[in-house]
């Protein structure tokens, strides 16, 4: 699996990815910082994926590799935002907390 970017002639990135032999492009949004690691953490999770299958040549192994890469990284997109909102609930806490002893310290 190969991932690279290019430079077109419109100084856009297009990002492409190797996958089972076929190539795949791609033009990430402005909001996309880092697209090749994006494109990276796609080749950690279906090379794991891979791991678990003993042929990797079969058209019906391919996709249930590519569809078990899916799966664990939306298990693990699910948990980090899980995280994220906990951790802002707590951020969201603590300044709730700071605002009320300001008012109190201004009384």
């Amino acid at each position: 699996m190969q991932i690279f970017c290019k430079k077109g002639i419109s100084l856009d990135e297009i990002v492409v990815i190797d996958l089972f032999g076929e190539q795949f492009r791609f033009a990430p949004d402005s909001q996309v910082k880092d697209p090749e690691q994006v494109a990276l953490y796609l080749k950690k999770y279906i090379k794991e994926a891979e791991g678990l299958f003993q042929n990797k040549t079969s058209g019906k192994n391919k996709i249930a590799i590519l569809l078990l890469a899916a799966m664990n990284l939306s298990k693990d997109y699910h948990e980090l935002k899980a995280q994220h909102a906990e951790y802002e609930k707590k951020i969201e806490s603590k300044i709730s907390k700071l605002i009320e002893k300001i008012n109190k310290g201004i009384e």
